[in-house]
């Protein structure tokens, strides 16, 4: 999915928007019914792989800032291994639901296309084996098919880390489409995405490496019905460059240069992150 197709030039501008801070993570108060606590499910052993990002991805604080509390419906734009699934489940309780997106197949060819085809039947048994709940607790579907009763329905939308793929590869129009669908009209999209400088050349920030400029992802989401409503530095990194040769991927968890130069980029981190929140436009 990091191959870039051709696409035309965006001329669009955005409004200047004050960075917010996140408030503190919801707390669960009902009783018997009662979703586990941040702090429990972020200690959880099922998640003694994921912890080690924790310090780059500021959960609880991240989904604060998306507003997402338990009882919600909440989408996961293509969650691959399930590093938010394992979270999410358990947060929004048996009241709540966690479902997987993928991106439609229409535009998906090869073994890409393979994967998004299979992935409405191959993401339950993995999230409930990651979470031990139920597959019917975790229904997945692509975004092409939404299945009519599930528009309108849900509460908030994640994508996490996906822009530079959407734009590149074409899933971006439809797939933002099918979100807003899916959304409540008070529903909100969270979006966090490697950054860019915003001096940053055309030809670095079109998807391929990783990195994209803020105000064109700000851009891109408010040009398909959506307007920006808060954004966080949660999930900045200053010590991030964001120029390096071979993208962000230079940078771990991926580390594509393997033992070349490691201790100075596990030193840097991971990458510099946008937060960002929007509403549907009427």
């Amino acid at each position: 999915m990091r191959k870039a197709a051709l696409l035309a030039a965006l001329f669009l501008a955005t409004a200047p928007v004050a960075v917010i801070a996140a408030p503190e993570a919801p707390a669960a108060s009902s009783p018997a019914m009662a979703p586990s606590s941040m702090a429990t499910i972020l200690a959880d052993p099922r998640r003694d792989k994921d912890r080690v990002r924790d310090a780059w991805r500021h959960p609880a604080e991240t989904l604060a800032f998306f507003r997402i509390k338990p009882g919600m419906t909440v989408a996961d734009y293509m969650p691959s291994a399930g590093w938010y699934t394992r979270i999410l489940v358990p947060y929004l309780g048996e009241k709540g639901q966690y479902i997987g997106i993928s991106a439609g197949t229409a535009t998906a060819t090869g073994d890409t296309k393979t994967r998004l085809t299979n992935f409405p039947s191959l993401f339950p048994p993995k999230a409930a084996g990651w979470t031990g709940v139920p597959e019917a607790r975790v229904p997945a579907f692509n975004l092409d098919a939404v299945p009519p009763e599930r528009k309108g329905t849900v509460d908030r939308v994640m994508i996490m880390r996906e822009v530079h793929n959407m734009w590149p590869d074409n899933y971006l129009y439809n797939d933002l489409t099918a979100i807003r669908a899916l959304l409540k009209d008070d529903g909100l999209l969270g979006i966090e995405e490697h950054r860019a400088k915003a001096d940053a050349p055309a030809a670095y920030t079109q998807g391929t490496m990783g990195y994209m400029r803020e105000a064109d992802v700000i851009a891109l989401i408010e040009a398909h019905g959506f307007k920006l409503v808060a954004k966080s530095e949660i999930n900045a990194n200053p010590k991030d460059s964001a120029n390096w040769p071979d993208g962000v991927w230079t940078l771990p968890p991926v580390l594509t240069l393997k033992d070349k130069d490691r201790a100075k980029y596990e030193a840097i981190g991971e990458s510099d992150r946008m937060t960002l929140l929007f509403a549907k436009r009427p």
